[in-house]
């Protein structure tokens, strides 16, 4: 491969990389050619973009971004593709189910909200990590709850409330 080509494939990634918030690095090597294609299947379904790249393009790409987390590095040995997406959790969950079927991929790292995870090891942890939306969700839900307690109150014994506040004001006319 020529000079201009790797330039142009290493300057490709960095934009894919910049322009996508959370990237999971992962192994998928001795996957046949019918499972590649199921995982790219999955992959494309939930909206992670997966990528096969050689480490050092990878990592000239992220060094291209400045990207802060050297110890991402470390794990740039063997085979590697990238799975990039929007949502935090997605490309875990697609790891996950896929390997109900095989043994690969294998996590070797994850950049998920700003925060790195090596090893597989975090695997379960980063499928079970909420998303912006699914967050802002359960806080407008809590919110909700005290004000929807009250109002389910007062229309539960509304009538006998209202008929104590008349018999409350009719006292105080007298």
């Amino acid at each position: 491969m020529k000079k201009e080509e790797k330039n142009v494939i290493i300057d490709r990634l960095a934009e894919q990389l910049q322009n996508t918030p959370h990237f999971y690095v992962a192994d998928i090597s001795t996957l046949n050619a019918e499972m590649t294609t199921s995982l790219r299947r999955s992959c494309f379904d939930s909206k992670v973009t997966l990528v096969v790249v050689k480490n050092t393009l990878l990592q000239k790409a992220l060094e291209k971004i400045n990207f802060p987390e050297v110890d991402m590095y470390k794990v740039f040995a063997g085979p590697t593709a990238i799975m990039l997406a929007e949502a935090a959790n997605a490309p875990a969950k697609v790891i996950k189910a896929f390997r109900t079927k095989s043994e690969k991929p294998v996590l070797k790292a994850a950049y998920v909200q700003e925060s790195l995870y090596v090893g597989d090891s975090c695997l379960e942890e980063l499928v079970n990590i909420k998303s912006r939306n699914e967050l802002i969700a359960d806080v407008v839900a809590l919110l909700q709850s005290p004000a929807k307690n009250v109002i389910s109150a007062l229309q539960g014994s509304a009538d006998q409330k209202v008929a104590g506040l008349v018999k409350s004001l009719e006292k105080r006319a007298a």
